[in-house]
This record gives structure tokens, C-alpha cells and sequence, in this order.
């Protein structure tokens, strides 16, 4: 998949403008990457990587 790499980056870039300018704890921040490792080990990660490949596939048409 080549649109892992560039996803997780804007994540975690989300993330941290979320922890510094919106007051995101460090705890919350912790419960969001548990729930994606066990999200993403579990049998509806099929369907939310079809979901966002889906999303991205559309916007990747859309000309502005």
C-alpha cells in the first residue's frame, strides 16, 4: 500500500498539532494509539482500510 506511509504521517502530524494547540492530553493521545493497534488487529480493520482507500481513491480524482 503506498498510501500507509504518507497516512500515518499527516496522523501523527494531526496529532501533534491536536497535543500542542488544542489541549489533547497525553493520556488521550495514548487511549487513540490502543485503540488503532487493537482496532487494526482486529476483524473490522479489512473494512476501515477498504473505507479510507475508498476516500482517499476519491479525492484523489477530485480536480480543483
Amino acid at each position: 500500500m503506498v498510501v500507509n506511509l504518507p497516512l500515518v504521517g499527516v496522523l501523527a502530524l494531526i496529532v501533534c498539532l491536536l497535543v500542542k494547540r488544542s489541549g489533547l492530553k497525553a493520556g488521550h493521545t495514548v487511549t487513540c494509539l490502543l485503540l488503532g493497534f487493537y482496532l487494526a488487529s482486529s476483524s473490522v480493520a479489512p473494512t476501515i482500510n477498504d473505507a479510507v482507500v475508498a476516500v482517499l481513491d476519491e479525492l484523489g480524482c477530485v480536480r480543483f
